[in-house]
This record gives structure tokens, sequence and C-alpha cells, in this order.
């Protein structure tokens, strides 16, 4: 039995895909004994399967096709935790790289601080073509925490993750169906450990590149995006058990004076065409998010299938 299983979830990015998973295939410092890669392909079709089977071809362990036609961010991370095998999982998304020593830095973070999560950072890097809000938008798809590492009273997002599985609260399904189309489904996850306790870790050494597709580099992406992630945390408070009414309350009423004050800001600096701008734009989107977070609001982001 896999002692670590490396989770990659894909729909259609059959070139991210293969970088993907050859950067898994090249990992230093960990036994390959121990590891198996599982790919989930959340095509209606299984567009994927021919990338895996030549993948598999050159691995130095185990790789497993999942071909999961239910679309959905959910149900595709489901499927993959119902065909893992391993003591631990970390997930690698196909539009990121990880150097050679990733999964071992990982590894030795969980070891060191006893933790049931462990995040790394993110580094985007857009093509050179992109010129307008370039520094912008690597930031946007970045993720940069602590310059060191140790035990963090916060969580990130799955992508660039490895999990305890004893620690889930389903082991063999832990993400919410109901965050198929919108994401959020790992934010939910992680909110709920936490509140049982959960330890979770920061290791800077853990990095992975990521290359976001061309038609998600524009502000129209970024800032749908932004409005979404400010819906979190009132949504998170909605969907407690019980509900966390106060919380939702607290947390519109931040939205509606961020939105005011940071889209004054952002409408100065679009009328003067400061360099910032963008970064004002997208602090008024979040607050805007926190106000308007209720269905009619969501925006879809995933669970495509056409």
């Amino acid at each position: 039995m896999a002692r670590v299983t490396i989770m990659i979830p894909t729909q259609r990015r059959l070139g991210g895909l293969a970088v993907a998973a050859r950067s898994v295939l090249a990992q230093a410092g960990v036994d390959h004994s121990g590891l198996e890669l599982v790919i989930v392909d959340n095509d209606q079709v299984p567009s994927a399967e021919g990338v895996a089977r030549a993948l598999a071809a050159e691995a130095p362990f185990s790789i497993h096709y999942v071909h999961e036609p239910r679309a959905g961010v959910a149900n595709a991370r489901n499927a993959g935790m119902a065909k893992a095998c391993g003591e631990f999982v970390a997930f690698l998304d196909d539009d990121e790289e990880a150097p050679a020593g990733w999964l071992a830095a990982l590894l030795a973070a969980q070891e060191r601080y006893a933790a049931d999560v462990v995040f790394g950072p993110v580094r985007a890097r857009a093509p050179d073509a992109v010129t307008e809000h370039r520094d912008y938008l690597e930031r946007f798809f970045s993720r940069i925490g602590p310059a060191e590492a140790g035990v963090i009273d916060h969580y990130y997002g799955c992508g660039d993750s490895l999990l305890r599985r004893s620690s889930l609260p389903d082991p063999v399904a832990p993400f919410a169906a109901e965050r198929n189309h919108i994401g959020g489904e790992d934010d939910m996850l992680f909110g709920h450990m936490r509140a049982a306790g959960a330890v979770f870790a920061w290791e800077p050494a853990a990095w992975v590149w990521e290359d976001p597709v061309p038609d998600r580099l524009t502000l129209d992406y970024t800032i749908r995006r932004a409005f979404a992630y400010g819906q979190g945390p009132s949504a998170h408070c909605a969907a407690a058990v019980p509900p966390d009414r106060a919380g939702v309350a607290r947390w519109m009423a931040v939205g509606v004076v961020q939105a005011a004050l940071f889209g004054a800001v952002a409408g100065f600096k679009w009328l003067i065409r400061a360099g910032d701008r963008a970064e004002w734009l997208d602090r008024a989107a979040r607050g805007l998010g926190k106000t308007l977070w209720w269905g009619p609001f969501k925006i879809r982001f995933y669970g495509h299938s056409a």
C-alpha cells in the first residue's frame, strides 16, 4: 500500500497535466516505492486517458487513472480520494509544476510539526506576452505566506498541500458536493477541520510554479474571482451548524465598508491610470462579495461540461 498519494485533478488541460505529472515523477529525496499518482479526469469523455497511459509507461511508481464524468471540482477530488491508498494525500493542480524537492519538504514539515495539513507557496508566472497588470496578475495567482516554516492558525487552498488522511472528517469523500460549481470545497473542509482542532503547518521550501491558462490572465476573470473569494467568510458563517448569523452580519458590514472605501480609491486610481489600480479594484470586489454572498450572486467557475 502506498504511503503517499499525489493527486492531480484535471479537465481538458493535457499539456499542463503532462508537465505537472512529470514533475511528480521526478521527485527526489523520497522513497518511490511508497508513492502513487492518481490522475482524475473530470471531462465528460475520457480525454486525459491517453496522456495518463503514456505517463504510466515511464513512471517509477504506480499511476492510476480515474474518469469522473460528473462535472464539479468536489466530485473530482472525491473520486480521487476513493481511489487513493495513501496514508497522506498531496494535491497538485494541473497548471502547477513541482520542483524535485517539493514532496520531501511537505513530508518533513508534516513530521516536524505533527501536522494534519501542510501548505506551501505558489509562484505564478505569466507568459511574456502579458504586459498590462502583469505584476497584479502574477500576485493574484500566487500564494505568499510566512517567510519561516511553522504551525499556522489559518489555511489555504488545496493546490500544493499535504493532508493526513486519518484527520479528515470523511476519509473517502471529504469535499462538499454543494461547492462543485462555485469552488471553496477545500475552504469548507479545512474550516471544519480547524474547528475540530486540526493542526495546520506552512513550509516555504515546498513551493510550486503555477502557469495560469491564458484566458484567466484578464481582469474580467480575476475581479469576478476576487468577488467570489470575498463571499467565503459570509458563506462559511451561514453554512455553520447552527448558522452563525452574527458572523454573517459582521462580515456583511465589513464588506459594505470595504466596497465603499476601496471602490472610491479604485475609481480615483483608474482616472489617473495608476499602476496599482487593479489591486484596489480587487479589494473592492472582495468587499462587495462579503455583502452579496447568497444564491443569486454566486458565480460558477467549475462544473461546466462543455
